[in-house]
C-alpha cells in the first residue's frame, strides 16, 4: 500500500510508468513514443494512467496497458486504472527528441513531420512526393520504399540505394 503524499505518489508513478517499453519497438517506452500521456494520483489513492494508442485499433493496445497496470502495481500502488485517451489523437510529432535517437540507433529512420491537417473532413489532395526518408545506417536520402507496410502496421520497408542496406521507417501520423 502507498501512503506518500498525493504529489510525490504521483511523481514516483510517473516515472513508473515511464519506464515501460514499448511492446513493438522495444527500445523505446511508452513515454519516448508519446503514448504515455498523463499520469495523476485520484483523492482515493488510486493511480490514473493514460494513454493514446498511435492509431485506432492498434493491437498493442491491450498489452500496453496491461504492461503500465503491472509495472504500477509492482511498485505498490494498489489501485491503478488505466485510461485510453482520443483527444488530441496521437501523432508521430510526439515521439521524443530521445526516441527518435533511440530509434536511429536501432537502424529505424524516425518519422519526419507530421501532416497538418484541418479539422473535419480529409480532402483527397494530390501534390509533391512525400519527402526522402534518410537511411538509418549512412544518412544518405537516395532510399526507395520497397513496402508501405513492415512488421508492424505504423512501419514501412526500405531500401538504400548508396549503402544497399534495408531499414524500416516510421511513418507520419
Amino acid at each position: 500500500m502507498v501512503t506518500e503524499l498525493p504529489r510525490t505518489a504521483a511523481a514516483r508513478a510517473r516515472q513508473v510508468a515511464a519506464q515501460v517499453p514499448d511492446p513493438e519497438l522495444p527500445m523505446l517506452t511508452l513515454a519516448d513514443l508519446g503514448v504515455l500521456r498523463d499520469v495523476r494520483v485520484a483523492g482515493d489513492g488510486t493511480v490514473v494512467a493514460s494513454l493514446t494508442p498511435t492509431y485506432s485499433g492498434c493491437p498493442a493496445m491491450a498489452e500496453m496497458r496491461a504492461d503500465v497496470a503491472a509495472r504500477l502495481r509492482r511498485a505498490g500502488f494498489e489501485k491503478v486504472e488505466i485510461r485510453t485517451v482520443l483527444d488530441p489523437p496521437w501523432s508521430t510529432d510526439l515521439i521524443t527528441a530521445r526516441g527518435r535517437r533511440k530509434l536511429r540507433e536501432h537502424g529505424i529512420s524516425p518519422p519526419g513531420a507530421a501532416p497538418r491537417r484541418n479539422p473535419g473532413p480529409v480532402p483527397l489532395v494530390l501534390g509533391a512526393p512525400r519527402q526522402a526518408v534518410g537511411c538509418p545506417q549512412c544518412g544518405s536520402t537516395d532510399t526507395e520504399e520497397t513496402s508501405r507496410f513492415s512488421g508492424t502496421a505504423c512501419k514501412s520497408l526500405w531500401r538504400c540505394r548508396a549503402c544497399r542496406e534495408p531499414f524500416e521507417h516510421v511513418k507520419e501520423l
